[in-house]
């Protein structure tokens, strides 16, 4: 009766092992799919931050070329080219899309600030001013979303790419997201603009 005693309780033992055992995996697959989650709505909460700064900046760029517009009558494709990278960066349906879109907008840009130099009386239109001023802050607002968005962008690629989280990422089908940086060269460079 003894041995088969000692037999139940090792099985009994044997079972509840393998139970919390159970619990312990089934908690970590919950726990890092929480995670993952959790860190993913951050990051595009982040990159909805930075598009409401985009989209106000997008708001901004009609105005400004048309106050230059009625200074600078022949430089037409300067402006057609702002407006037309506008609408090209506004209607970006994907993250990748937008940042390769603000791009080429923020080239475009620097022409019409090229342009706008060229006329002194524009730099001293009260209206121009103020749009600049604007667009300005605007910038800066952007620059610190991007800065945000890219942080959390790290934080949720390192945790797709590090162990044990990697596995657990292949298995929930998450992946990386594309930092917001900047491309070419020449964009690198801060977007000049003097009165």
């Amino acid at each position: 009766m003894n041995l088969l005693n000692a037999i139940n309780y090792w099985w009994i033992g044997g079972i509840a092992i393998v139970v919390i055992l159970a619990i312990v995996v089934v908690c970590m697959f919950i726990s890092y799919y929480n995670k993952f989650v959790k860190s993913r709505n951050a990051v595009e909460e982040s990159f909805s931050t930075m598009d409401v700064y985009l989209k106000k900046r997008y708001d901004l760029i009609p105005n400004l070329v048309e106050t230059v517009k009625g200074y600078a009558k022949h430089e037409k494709e300067t402006l057609s080219a702002v407006i037309e990278a506008r609408n090209m960066a506004a209607n970006s349906t994907t993250a990748e899309d937008k940042i390769k879109n603000e791009g080429i907008l923020n080239e475009t840009l620097k022409s019409l600030f090229a342009v706008a130099e060229n006329y002194p009386t524009l730099q001293a239109n009260q209206n121009f001013i103020s749009l600049m001023n604007e667009l300005r802050g605007v910038e800066v607002d952007i620059a610190e979303a991007r800065k945000s968005y890219n942080a959390r962008v790290k934080s949720f690629n390192t945790s797709v790419e590090a162990f044990p989280g990697l596995l657990f990422a292949k298995l929930y089908h998450f992946k990386k997201f594309a930092f917001y940086v900047v491309e070419d060269e020449k964009e690198r460079k801060n977007i000049k603009v003097e009165f």
